[in-house]
């Protein structure tokens, strides 16, 4: 390439870059990506409009760098933001405006395993405007009833939740939410403090729901009559 020159890649139109960009699955050369220039700067932000799935499991992430991103993929159908070892800290600040981004009404799948950091008041409302959700994972966290009528009330379309280990969720909240989602096929109850025997009465309001793990229910016959 002769001094002066226009570099090849930077003769590809802005529609063509954003496809490539779309790629590029690590953040942080998201980042570097980025600041090469003012073309590829826009081009990373069209490249986020183009992703259905999104996932921050593993990545050191804040309340601010998650939200700036999500807010870029406006075409998001899958949000993965699970705390694993190094991963996200979100907090309900997070959650609040992660609720304000143009995606969230569409996704059909949120992630927010182990997030310890968040409360029922940032589940709340993020689950408020995620009226599209089919599958949903809180488990390792600590909400309680309030966050299951939340969601029983705006996700008319679940088809399936994780509750592993949120032991502050009660019988009550479980009976609204099986009772207000027609659509909740699977439901993993590991770890919750529920009586065990709680269980058959779920079924009794919904028969083909299926209850994880299995071997909850695998008891004796309980008798119909009083044995004397």
């Amino acid at each position: 390439m002769k001094e002066g020159e226009e570099a090849e890649i930077d003769r590809l139109p802005m529609d063509l870059l954003a496809h490539i960009f779309v790629f590029i699955t690590c953040f942080k050369d998201l980042a570097q990506t980025s600041s090469v220039c003012k073309k590829w700067r826009e081009g990373v932000k069209q490249s986020m409009g183009r992703r259905e799935k999104l996932s921050f499991a593993g990545w050191k992430m804040d309340d601010e760098s998650t939200c700036r991103l999500v807010r870029y993929a406006y075409g998001l159908k899958e949000l993965d933001i699970s705390k694993s070892r190094w991963g996200c800290q979100i907090t309900d600040n997070g959650l609040y405006q992660l609720s304000t981004a143009k995606c969230i009404v569409n996704l059909s799948s949120i992630s927010l395993w182990g997030m310890t950091g968040i409360t029922d008041k940032g589940v709340v409302q993020l689950i408020s405007r995620a009226n599209s959700l089919q599958h949903l994972n809180i488990g390792g966290t600590f909400i309680t009833d309030e966050s299951v009528f939340a969601i029983a009330a705006s996700c008319p379309h679940l088809k399936s939740v994780v509750l592993w280990g949120c032991r502050h969720v009660t019988e009550n909240g479980l009976v609204v939410l099986v009772n207000k989602c027609p659509k909740l096929m699977t439901i993993n109850v590991w770890g919750m403090r529920v009586p065990f025997d709680f269980f058959l009465t779920l079924l009794t309001i919904r028969p083909a729901l299926q209850i994880v793990p299995q071997s909850i229910l695998n008891m004796e016959t309980i008798p119909l009559l009083p044995v004397f």
